[in-house]
């Protein structure tokens, strides 16, 4: 990190609040900054799945001897988080359990504050007590939760560190609550933990932002220690932006209709968008389409009747699939795909989302052709509707050309990891581990590419001996939390 903010400064936006805007001209892959985060902290649902320092997903962690309950890749990473860990670890000691998240994220918050006040470097652009909590705004079942939060932060909190009121605990888990950035592992497939990063929080949202954040997990393992970096965030920009500018963000995921997305910011983040995009209700039109068939257009009320049921299955599916009952969701995905066919447009997100859903499952349940019909699909509808640099397509491209390589489609496959390598450059960076395994399948995939073309057959054969040799990795089993809102809300 630079010591001073190069690119960006905080303004006065009208009608939001404070922003950050461009000082200097970008283009499309600069970061404009990079900011560690002030606390982070690994989510109760994988506290035993990833390492509480790097947040990288391990088969084998080694736990902390003293709390039982941190656990890390190896003494590197313990080393690197034991300055976080110390007091926590003492804490959970003597309190004998675990508190939640929110909790633990407040504590190694306010423990930090305590020792180095609420500024940590110079390049931080807010102070944390001037975050937004809208503790005022919490509705009646959310305030339940947080009271008990309260209560069990203050049952955690030991006697020997120094008291905090309730005003400011509270204030401390409403910051919390409304500026927790999700953290992902190092394949960026799920949400595994949460923190908060004050230069971020000064970002305001539109709809279709001339910036993306993406997390770099930063790297403990090189055997030369000058090469270690600290988690971080990155703020990427899209596109060009000019001096003077405000930088954006989105919070939520494109793929919602304008009302939809307008009610999510409100529920969550307390604001009306006002974007261009809202207002104008851009591309709403094609997200409910209906389909046109030999230069018909389906009757209005078909295509109504059949948004209405398709919004049902997805529900259904939902709950199948949070249970991990994958068949079942296969059956409900094609029942309702069958149904789709004809009527809804190809743009239109609730046949994207049954497409998405059905080729990540059956992708993972190894139906490899059928899958790769239904993901081309879903590629070509997300063409019609996201930013050309959205991370999301650049991910789902990636997913979409894994799955033609393990069916087989080498052409197609080379392409789409062509394109998806493209998007990934912008909003990854070519450091990142999720960018250099995309560069190696591209090497692998053009290689495969060149044998084809010369022959087929015995392409064929070596394809086979090589898939019986080693599944390729990328698929996790399918996600549950797949990050689609910026920040987390519980």
């Amino acid at each position: 990190l630079t010591s001073d903010m190069e690119f960006v400064e905080v303004f006065d936006s009208p009608g939001k609040g404070r922003g950050l805007r461009a000082i200097r001209e970008v283009w499309a892959g600069d970061v404009l900054f990079a900011e560690p985060p002030f606390a982070s902290v690994v989510f109760d649902s994988h506290a035993a799945s990833v390492c509480h320092s790097c947040f990288r997903r391990q088969e084998k962690l080694q736990r902390c001897g003293q709390c039982r309950f941190a656990q890390y890749c190896d003494k590197t990473c313990q080393r690197a988080a034991w300055e976080e860990h110390k007091q926590e670890c003492a804490a959970v000691k003597s309190y004998g359990k675990v508190p939640n998240e929110n909790v633990r994220l407040a504590a190694r918050i306010l423990w930090r504050l305590d020792k180095q006040g609420s500024v940590v470097s110079d390049t931080q652009l807010a102070a944390l007590e001037e975050l937004e909590d809208h503790i005022y705004d919490i509705s009646e079942d959310d305030l339940k939760d947080f009271k008990v939060d309260i209560h069990n932060f203050l049952d955690y909190w030991p006697r020997s560190s120094k008291p905090h009121t309730v005003d400011s605990v509270s204030k401390m888990l409403g910051v919390i609550n409304c500026n927790g950035f999700m953290v992902s592992d190092q394949r960026g497939l799920q949400a595994v933990g949460v923190g908060l990063f004050p230069n971020l929080c000064l970002v305001n949202h539109d709809c279709w932002p001339n910036c993306t954040v993406v997390l770099n997990n930063g790297n403990q393992s090189a055997v030369d220690t000058m090469y270690h970096s600290q988690k971080r965030i990155e703020l990427r920009a899209l596109g060009k932006i000019s001096p003077g500018e405000e930088v954006t963000v989105s919070y939520v995921d494109y793929l919602n209709l304008s009302e939809d997305r307008r009610r999510l910011l409100k529920q969550q983040y307390f604001f009306d968008c006002t974007c261009e995009h809202c207002t104008n209700k851009t591309k709403d039109e094609l997200k409910m389409a209906g389909a046109v068939v030999e230069g018909d257009k389906v009757p209005e009320e078909t295509v109504k009747e059949i948004t209405e049921y398709s919004r049902t299955m997805l529900e259904k599916m939902e709950k199948a699939r949070i249970e991990a009952n994958y068949n079942e969701v296969v059956k409900i995905c094609r029942e309702c795909v069958e149904k789709q066919e004809n009527v809804l447009a190809d743009t239109h997100i609730y046949q994207l989302r049954m497409w998405s859903t059905l080729s990540e499952v059956l992708s993972y349940l190894q139906f490899f052709e059928e899958a790769s019909t239904y993901a081309r699909k879903m590629v070509e509808g997300y063409l019609k509707l996201y930013h050309p640099n959205n991370a999301q397509l650049g991910m789902a491209t990636m997913r979409a050309g894994v799955t033609h390589w393990q069916a087989g489609f080498i052409e197609i496959a080379h392409g789409m990891i062509c394109k998806a390598y493209a998007i990934l450059m912008i909003t990854h960076g070519p450091t990142h581990p999720i960018t250099k395994d995309l560069e190696a399948m591209r090497m692998q995939t053009e290689m495969e590419l060149r044998m084809f073309k010369q022959n087929e057959y015995v392409y064929h054969t070596m394809r086979e001996a090589a898939l019986k040799n080693q599944p390729i990795r990328m698929m996790a089993e399918p996600a549950t939390e797949s990050i689609k809102n910026l920040f987390r809300r519980k």
